[in-house]
Formats: C-alpha cells, structure tokens, sequence
C-alpha cells in the first residue's frame, strides 16, 4: 500500500509541477518584465485565471495601473483586493451563462467605452471568457442563451466548433469588442485554453475578427432551431472592417507538459512526452490511453488535450476528466503498477468543482465496494459520484491558470 500512496503523492506533485509553471501571475509578470508598458495602463481582464492575470500586471506594471474591469467565474475572485487597486469587479456563469454574464457583458461594452483615452488598454484573456461575458443579438436573452449553450456543452462538437457558434449570436466575440476601442493603443496577452493556441478562439475572439465565421459555421450540423438564431446573428454582426491588436500567448499546454517532463528527468524518472493532441470521445481516450500505460515500459507517460463527451438525456455528475478517467480505472483494473491521472488545468472539470482524478488498478474494487457498477456510471456520465466514493478525486481549487487538460500515467 505505501508503494502506491507514493506513487499517488508522486503523480500529484508533477501535475502541481505543471500548474506552477503556468501560472497566470508569473506568466504575465515575466511577459511585462521583458517587454514593459510605458505611461498609465487600463486592465481589461476576463476569464478563469483573471484575477491571477491581474495580479502579474500590477506587480510588473506597479503604479501605472489607473482602474480596470474584472469579469470571472464565483470564487475565483477577490473584490476587496482588486477594488483596492481601482478595479472593477465582475461574475458571471460558467460553463453555462448566467444573468451575471450579461450584466458583465453590457458594462464591459461600456467600461472599454468609458476607459482613460491616455491610458494602455491591457486586456488579459483566459480560459471561461466565453461563457463569463456576454452581450447577444437582439431578441437573444438568457433563456435563449442557456439553452445554446447547454446544447453546445452536451453536443460532443470540438471547442472551435463551439466557439464558432458562439461568435454567431454576439455582440462582443469574433472580434466584436473592438467596436468599443476607439483607437486607443491595446496590447493583448492571453493563456491559451484550446487546440492549435489560435488566438480566434481563446475566449471566442473578443478582439480577433473572424472573416470567414458565416463559411465555417454554415459547415456544423446543428439543429433547425439553432441554425434559425445563427442566421440572424450573422446577418446583424455583418462584417469585421477592423484589425485586432496582436495576440500575445503567454502560458501553453505545450510548457506545461514540458515542465513535467523536465521534473521527470530531475528526479531520474523515465518519462515519453506524447506530442500527439488527446481529443474526441473521453471514454474512448481513457482506454487508449490506458493501454499505452499497460503496453509501455516502467516510466511516467505525459499527454494532453481536450476531450469531449455526449451527454445522456439525464446526466449525473462529473466531467470530462472524470470521464476518461473512469474508463481507463476499467482498463487497468488489478493492476497495482499503473496508475493515471487526467485534470483540468484550470481546477474545474466540467460544471463540478472538482479538477479531474487520479485513479489506480483498485479504483473499480472500491468503487463497488461502495455498490457501485461502474460501466452503469460512465454510460450515465455520473463519474463524479462514483469517484468521490472512490477517493480518486483532485480538488486543487482555483489554480489561476487554464491550458486545457493534462494526463499523467505511471507505470512502476
């Protein structure tokens, strides 16, 4: 048993290993660091990782921070700190947008108008900026817009796909907030939460134009209904004349998987960094991936992505994480020299505050010890539930930070 509990501890110290070296705070000090900003600077910082985000810029930027606006997700946010600095603060929903998110989206529209036109607009972009600020075409209220995005999250369409029809129904994304920008100078820095780091689709674009949106959304097979909504939005979004500032990326999958695989190598540990994007069915994933462990030889396997899964009617409780997890605790079962680990690198894992699991070849034994079947819970996507009885969830909490998902399998 102490074999595996170190083995356990092990695995979680490299996932704290990645968090730590993308962390929003040091990511964008160091980014200000080498390249300052001169003369006052107005924040514009929205998503999971904001307040981290902020943080970096006041220390770079020190006494040049003149105000700003904050827009994040409940419990990723601290008013009293960032009221203390000037800056406005704001939550909306996530995954699923709320009346919070419209709120937020109608006073950023006006903040970003209201802003000092001496000052630096520095906007700080991460992972949820989609579903945390909003402001839809007309007629498009909340209830329309929980209702898209509840099937957007349930359909098993790629993020960019996603994105896409996001981008359709707003006033702000695919470049929309540059309407609000005057020509004040603006910088951009932004940690990228999706496949490709294409700047178009971290937080939907709230500065990039999207030229070719009405081609590439026309592609998605999406019902009549929605399709309906899409085709209005396109129609008064119209054309994108205006050039967004340079995207700069400041915080990757890629340097988080480089930086176990570095921790790795400092502690003798065998490891293969896998350079293949994980994506597609979860569950699918979570038994691939487990049969690499099972086939490879003793070492650490390093992988990534984003996966997806196709909600049932009735869904239970868990995340994408929770998902591959689960199937792969199928694959490995009495396995006692394989364990896997697969987390959002934002400490959430789909509507659950949980990050994601680490699961081992005694998971299922526990799980039914608990009187659980556990094919039953990942065909009813209720990993959570299961996994909590388990003891195989990752709770880290806010991490300030949000590349997408990591996964870890060691093999002693």
């Amino acid at each position: 048993m102490s074999g595996r509990a170190d083995s356990r501890r092990q695995i979680l110290r490299l996932f704290a290993v990645a968090l730590k070296a993308v962390g929003g705070r040091a990511a964008v000090r160091r980014t200000l660091a080498a390249r300052p900003i001169s003369g006052p600077v107005w924040f514009c910082a929205i998503g999971k990782a904001a307040e981290s985000m902020t943080q970096g810029a006041c220390d770079a930027l020190g006494d040049c921070c003149v105000g700003g606006i904050l827009i994040t997700k409940t419990g990723h946010l601290n008013r009293e700190r960032l009221a203390a600095l000037g800056i406005e603060s704001h939550v909306g929903g996530h995954p699923v947008p709320t009346a919070g998110s419209l709120a937020a989206g109608t006073r950023l529209i006006d903040a970003m108008r209201e802003a000092p036109r001496d000052a630096t607009l520095l906007c700080l972009i991460s992972g949820g900026a989609s579903s945390l600020a909003e402001a839809p075409i007309e007629g498009f209220g909340l209830a329309e817009l929980e209702r898209v995005n509840r099937w957007l999250l349930g359909s098993g369409l790629p993020i960019d796909a996603v994105n896409r029809v996001r981008k359709s129904v707003s006033r702000i994304k695919g470049g929309g907030l540059l309407h609000s920008l005057a020509d004040r100078a603006v910088r951009c820095l932004a940690i990228s939460d999706v496949p490709g780091n294409d700047p178009g689709v971290i937080g939907s674009g709230l500065l990039v134009p999207d030229p070719n949106l009405a081609e590439t959304v026309a592609d998605l097979d999406l019902p009549e209904w929605l399709a309906d909504w899409v085709r209005r939005g396109l129609s008064e979004r119209g054309a994108m004349s205006r050039a967004g500032p340079a995207v700069e990326l400041i915080a990757t999958l890629d340097e988080a998987k480089a930086a176990v695989a570095r921790a790795a190598a400092a502690e003798d540990l065998p490891y293969r960094l896998h350079e293949a994007f994980i994506a597609g069915d979860a569950a699918q994933c979570g038994q691939t991936l487990a049969r690499e462990l099972l086939e490879g030889p003793p070492g650490l396997h390093i992988w990534g992505g984003e996966t997806t899964v196709r909600l049932p009617a009735t869904p239970g409780r868990g995340g994408r994480n929770q998902h591959l997890a689960l199937a792969a605790a199928i694959e490995i079962t009495g396995r006692n020299d394989c364990l896997l680990l697969s987390a959002g690198t934002d400490g959430t894992d789909g509507p659950t505050e949980d990050a994601g699991a680490l699961v081992d070849g005694c998971t299922v034994e526990r799980a039914e010890l608990a009187g659980f079947n556990v094919r039953e819970s990942l065909a009813r996507a209720d990993a959570g539930r299961l996994l909590e009885a388990s003891g195989d969830l990752i709770c880290t909490g806010p991490t300030g930070t949000n590349v997408m998902d990591l996964m870890l399998g060691l093999k002693m």
